[in-house]
C-alpha cells in the first residue's frame, strides 16, 4: 500500500485538491440557485443561469481536445482556476453591495463555462500523465467516487452553511477551497511534459474534421451519441423541474432540496460499486438502453404523482442507481472501438453533439413549468386535477409526467434501431 501510495502521491494531491474545490463550487452553485428562486420565483430564470454556464461550454467543445493538446496543462488549470474565483469575488462584491441580480449570475456563469471549456480536458490529460499505467483502473475508481461525495455532501454542507450564513458564507467557503487546490498545484505538482513527438501542427478545423469523419465512419458510436443527446435534453429539463418542485410544496424547502439532491449521489455511488462487482454484459448496447428506460421511466413517474419527501428521495435513489451501469458501458464501447491516437479528437466532437441538447433542455423545463403547465393547471378540473393538482407544484408534477413519457418513447425508439449494433468487443 506505501508503494501504491508513493507512485500515486502527485495523482492524490492534485485528485484531492481539485475534489476540494470542486466540492465549493458545487456549494456555491446550489447556493445561487435557492437564491435566484427565492429573488424570482421562477423555474424559467434558474434554468436560464444553467443554460448560460453550459452553453459556452459546448459550443467550443468541439476544439477542446486540440488546445488541451497545444497548452501546459498546469498553467491552463492555474489561470481557469484563478479565472472562476475571480468572478466569484465579483458576485460576492455585488451581493454585498446589493447590487447583484440575475443577468449578472448569466453572465459570468457564461464566461466560467468557456473556461471551463478548456481546463476540463486540461485536468483530465493532467490526471492521466501523472498516473502510471497499472493504475488506471484504481485513479478511475477514485475520480468516481469523489464524484458521488460530492453529489452527497454538497447540497447538503450548502444548505447548513446557507441557513446559518447565507450566500456570503457559502460564497467564502467556495474561495477557501479554491485557495487551498490553487496552492496545492503551484507549490506541489509537477505535471510532466507531454510525449514530444505528438503532432502540434495540426490545425483546429483538421481536428475537427478527423473526429467527425471517424464518427461519420462508425454508425454504432455516432447512434449511440445521439440516442444519449435525447437523454441528455430530458434529464437537463428534470435538473431544471426538480428545485421549483421540491421547493413549491409546503412539505418541501431547501432542507427537503439537499436531501433530496444528496440521494442522487448515495445511488450513483452505489452504483458505481454495483458495476465493479458484476461480470461484464452479453450486449453493452441493450444495457445501456434498458438502464436509460428504467432510470427515465421510474423517477419521472414516481415524482409526478408523489407527494411527500419520502417518495421524492426513493424516485431519486431509483432512477440514479443505474446510471453508473450505463456510463461503464458507455465507456469501454467507446474506449475499445476509438483508436488511442484519435480519442481526444473523437472525444471532444462527442462532447459537442453529445451535450448541446442540455442548454436546450434546461430552457424548455423552465419554460414549460412556467408558461405552459403552471398555466394550464391553474383553473383544470377533472382528471388533470385530480392527477397533478392545481396549486403549487401541479405545474411541475405535470412535467415530470411529459418527461417520463417522453424518455419511455426515446428508449423505444432508440432500442429499435440500436439493437442490430454490437461493439467489436462482443461475440
Amino acid at each position: 500500500m506505501k508503494k501504491i501510495i508513493k507512485e500515486l502521491k502527485p495523482f492524490l494531491i492534485l485528485w484531492s485538491t481539485q475534489s476540494f474545490s470542486q466540492l465549493g463550487s458545487s456549494m456555491t452553485g446550489f447556493a445561487l440557485t435557492l437564491w435566484l428562486y427565492e429573488t424570482t420565483g421562477s423555474a424559467l430564470k434558474m434554468a436560464l443561469a444553467s443554460v448560460c454556464s453550459y452553453g459556452p461550454y459546448v459550443l467550443m467543445s468541439i476544439f477542446a481536445g486540440a488546445l488541451s493538446d497545444k497548452w501546459d496543462k498546469r498553467k491552463t488549470m492555474l489561470a481557469s482556476d484563478a479565472f472562476a474565483a475571480l468572478c466569484t469575488v465579483a458576485v460576492l462584491v455585488l451581493l454585498k453591495t446589493g447590487s447583484l441580480r440575475p443577468w449578472h449570475l448569466y453572465v459570468l456563469n457564461a464566461l466560467n463555462g468557456l473556461m471551463n471549456t478548456v481546463q476540463s480536458p486540461a485536468g483530465d490529460v493532467a490526471m492521466t500523465m501523472l498516473t502510471p499505467k497499472e493504475h488506471y483502473q484504481r485513479v478511475s475508481g477514485l475520480k468516481s467516487f469523489s464524484h458521488s461525495l460530492n453529489t452527497i455532501l454538497h447540497p447538503i454542507f450548502a444548505t447548513a452553511v446557507f441557513s446559518l450564513s447565507g450566500l456570503p458564507g457559502v460564497i467564502c467557503v467556495d474561495l477557501g477551497t479554491f485557495f487551498v487546490a490553487f496552492v496545492s498545484l503551484l507549490l506541489f505538482v509537477r505535471i510532466p511534459s507531454p510525449n514530444p513527438n505528438i503532432e502540434r501542427s495540426e490545425r483546429l478545423s483538421e481536428s475537427v474534421r478527423a473526429g467527425l469523419t471517424f464518427l461519420r465512419e462508425n454508425g454504432l458510436i455516432l447512434r449511440l451519441i445521439l440516442f444519449l443527446a435525447g437523454v441528455n435534453m430530458i434529464a437537463s429539463a428534470f435538473d431544471a423541474v426538480l428545485p421549483p418542485y421540491v421547493l413549491s410544496f409546503d412539505n418541501g424547502g431547501e432542507a427537503v432540496l439537499g436531501a433530496v439532491t444528496a440521494c442522487a449521489g448515495f445511488a450513483t455511488l452505489a452504483g458505481s460499486v454495483l458495476v465493479t462487482l458484476l461480470p461484464p454484459p452479453k450486449n453493452r448496447v441493450r444495457v445501456i438502453v434498458a438502464s436509460v428506460l428504467f432510470s427515465l421511466g421510474v423517477e419521472n413517474f414516481i415524482l409526478a404523482f408523489a407527494r411527500t419527501p419520502l417518495w421524492w428521495c426513493i424516485a431519486q435513489l431509483a432512477g440514479w442507481s443505474v446510471i453508473p451501469l450505463m456510463n461503464a458501458n458507455m465507456d469501454v464501447i467507446l474506449r475499445s472501438t476509438v483508436p488511442r491516437d484519435m480519442q481526444g479528437r473523437v472525444f471532444s466532437c462527442r462532447n459537442t453533439l453529445q451535450f448541446f441538447t442540455i442548454p436546450i433542455g434546461t430552457f424548455l423545463g423552465g419554460f414549460m413549468v412556467d408558461r405552459v403547465c403552471k398555466p394550464l393547471l391553474s383553473g383544470a378540473a377533472g382528471l388533470p386535477a385530480l392527477l397533478f393538482g392545481t396549486g403549487k407544484g401541479s405545474g411541475a408534477a405535470l412535467m415530470m409526467f411529459l418527461l417520463g413519457v417522453s424518455g419511455v418513447i426515446l428508449c423505444l425508439a432508440f432500442g429499435r434501431v440500436l439493437k442490430r449494433y454490437r461493439y467489436p468487443g462482443e461475440e
